[in-house]
């Protein structure tokens, strides 16, 4: 599988950044069909780093009122959070 395919976004949020200068973990949007070792290989082989675990988690998408009382829904997605070995580091420009 594509790399690029599984790893889809960078999440940069508060809490994102928090992490990533206090425990050295980084957090990205991944394909839904995404295993932990496709995230693995994925981010080691796009940012060049090792990787020491990666976490996982299904976010459901939140309801969201369209029109005239009619509710919708965004689409679910997969949220990784990776942490990287000692001495790895992932720079955001």
């Amino acid at each position: 599988m594509n790399p690029y395919r599984i790893v889809q976004s960078i999440l940069v949020t508060e809490k994102g950044t928090e992490l990533a200068e206090d425990f050295n973990q980084y957090t990205f949007r991944v394909a839904r069909d995404a295993a932990k070792p496709d995230i693995r290989r994925a981010v080691e082989e796009i940012f060049d780093v090792e990787v020491a675990a990666v976490n996982v988690m299904n976010r459901r998408g939140k309801k969201k009122r369209v029109r005239y009382g009619t509710y919708g829904k965004r689409a679910d997605w997969k949220k990784a959070v990776v942490t990287l070995k000692e001495g790895s580091e992932i720079t955001l420009i």
